[in-house]
């Protein structure tokens, strides 16, 4: 009788998968870092930093191809907000009186409208900067915060060309040019600071939700409606003493109305300091470093999730 001997199968060793620790100590021994990840604050603002002249050179170029395809070209810079202006002073200064009891109205609906325009502009550039702009997005690797400040620096730019239209109109209406003038450069800067800030939140918020850019245009369409943008803030509060004690502070802390109130008492000689509300300068801080450093800081740490998915 044959005995049929039976060889146990070939046992295969498993060899343990290696730990965390050890790949992270691997990939620092040899000098290599995980792709995309988020830099800490310090490295971040370097960057942003050395790309300086791209951010530049990148919110320029979008400036020139704006009106590229247009015959008016660049004349539409000054076109869009003086024809806004227009529109505003036909509804609101004359069909609805918002001009009565305000002095130099035109100059003060004009520089209104440029104002809220940057902001406006600014925010709505910002909220569109990643996912409008996937493919610059993933095919280089630079600071994502270069887009959203670039659009707005792109919008200041925008605002810098029409300010010279604002100055014709100043002169034609009989405004005096006077010391105050140079307190628009500060008011500007502040404002500038803010609108980064809040455009780089909407940038994160779009990159994740891009319904939001059309949602947009409403909110920001109520948010002009309560600045001041086509009346005066100080002329409706002093007419109306039945208002709510709390309505008079929530509108001049706006922040759009306190940025568009200092823009008008640097540059309208019947503006006065009165019609500011108090601390406006401190006000108008607050709101630049609460947006710019928060608004930067949020961007950030979402650093490394911009253009995934």
């Amino acid at each position: 009788m044959s005995q049929v001997l039976h060889t146990p199968p070939p046992t295969t060793a498993t060899t343990p998968a290696p730990a965390d620790d050890d790949l992270a100590a691997l990939a620092a021994r040899h000098g290599l870092s995980v792709s995309g990840a988020r830099p800490s604050l310090r490295e971040y603002v370097g960057q942003l930093w050395a790309r300086r002249h791209f951010i530049a050179a990148f919110s320029t170029a979008k400036l020139t191809a704006q009106y590229s395809q247009a015959k008016l070209g660049q004349v539409w810079q000054v076109m869009n907000p003086l024809l806004n202006a227009a529109v505003y002073f036909f509804i609101f200064g004359v069909l609805l009186g918002t001009k009565k009891g305000v002095p130099d109205y035109i100059p003060f609906l004009v520089t209104g409208v440029f104002i809220w325009t940057f902001t406006q502009s600014s925010i709505l550039a910002g909220t569109r900067a990643i996912s409008g702009n996937l493919g610059l997005v993933r095919a280089l690797h630079f600071p994502r915060a270069s887009l959203p400040i670039s659009f707005c620096l792109q919008q200041l730019q925008q605002l810098l060309f029409s300010m010279g239209a604002l100055v014709v109109i100043l002169l034609c209406f009989g405004v005096p040019v006077s010391a105050s003038w140079l307190l628009a450069i500060p008011a500007l800067v502040l404002q500038f600071t803010f609108n980064a800030g809040v455009s780089m939140i909407m940038a994160r918020l779009g990159a994740k939700t891009p319904d939001i850019a059309q949602l947009m245009p409403f909110v920001l369409r109520t948010w002009m409606y309560v600045s001041g943008v086509m009346w005066s803030i100080d002329h409706l509060l002093s007419k109306h003493n039945d208002l709510p004690s709390w309505v008079g502070p929530v509108l001049q802390a706006n922040p759009a109305a306190v940025y568009i109130d200092l823009m008008r008492f640097a540059l309208i000689d019947s503006f006065h300091s009165s019609q500011l509300p108090h601390h406006v300068w401190l006000i108008a801080t607050g709101w630049a470093l609460l947006a710019g450093v928060g608004g930067f800081i949020y961007f950030w740490k979402a650093e490394e999730t911009y253009g995934r998915g």
